[in-house]
């Protein structure tokens, strides 16, 4: 790991310790979506060193896609975002291990998708679905990584098994988020992503300060981050 951490992870030397690189190596982690937030998170997951990733995500590619998704291209419409999550991280990190599911989660699959991982990370644009996952990170004892974005906003959340953050936060059992009415541009998904990254990064060594009971609410339009206890 020494090598590795002289060549491809050198940069991280300043916040990373060998050891925790080492660590990153045998993590699990999960990604839930392959779109706006979740080309970024799978991104940064990879390079800096996450051992395993599981995508999930059954939809495609089309044309409206272009103006915020990393993994979106003109050539990739109608391409599997799952498929194209995988074979970036393929070019990006060969280290790696990566699993591609080309499905929607439900309310009877999701356990079975997200078993035996460290971590969840939420890159969903349904209410119903992030319950869904909620309730079976509490089932299996899982913490999960939420965050969402709309317009100019976007919030993070890291829950831990048994809270129940997502009741507080979405009073709706069904439907879309505000993205439905604010759309979203290129840029509230990469920061929204970057926060979310650093909040996995900080369940897997076990250091630093996460959201947890609590969600930080950015508005990029008037330039205020605040974190606010649940």
């Amino acid at each position: 790991m020494q090598s590795k951490f002289e060549g491809r992870y050198a940069k991280n030397s300043q916040m990373l310790s060998v050891d925790e690189v080492a660590h990153l190596h045998l993590k699990k982690v999960c990604v839930i979506g392959c779109g706006g937030l979740g080309g970024y998170i799978i991104e940064m997951l990879g390079r800096i060193g996450v051992g395993h990733l599981t995508v999930i995500d059954g939809d495609v590619f089309d044309v409206s896609n272009l103006n915020r998704q990393l993994l979106s291209t003109e050539y990739g419409i109608g391409i599997s975002k799952a498929e194209a999550a995988g074979t970036r991280l393929k070019t990006i990190n060969s280290e790696i291990k990566v699993t591609a599911h080309t499905v929607f989660v439900d309310e009877k699959n999701v356990n079975a998708l997200i078993q035996g991982h460290d971590v969840i990370v939420d890159a969903l644009d349904s209410i119903e679905s992030r319950k869904w996952v909620a309730k079976a990170c509490t089932e299996l004892s899982i913490p999960f990584v939420h965050g969402a974005i709309a317009g100019w906003y976007g919030q993070v959340s890291t829950i831990f098994p048994g809270d129940n953050t997502l009741e507080k936060l979405y009073h709706a059992q069904c439907g879309k988020g505000d993205e439905v009415q604010l759309g979203n541009p290129s840029f509230t998904p990469a920061l929204v992503a970057s926060i979310q990254v650093s909040e996995v990064i900080k369940l897997l060594i076990d250091r630093g300060d996460v959201l947890r009971n609590q969600v930080m609410h950015i508005d990029l339009l008037c330039n205020e981050i605040n974190v606010f206890d649940l």
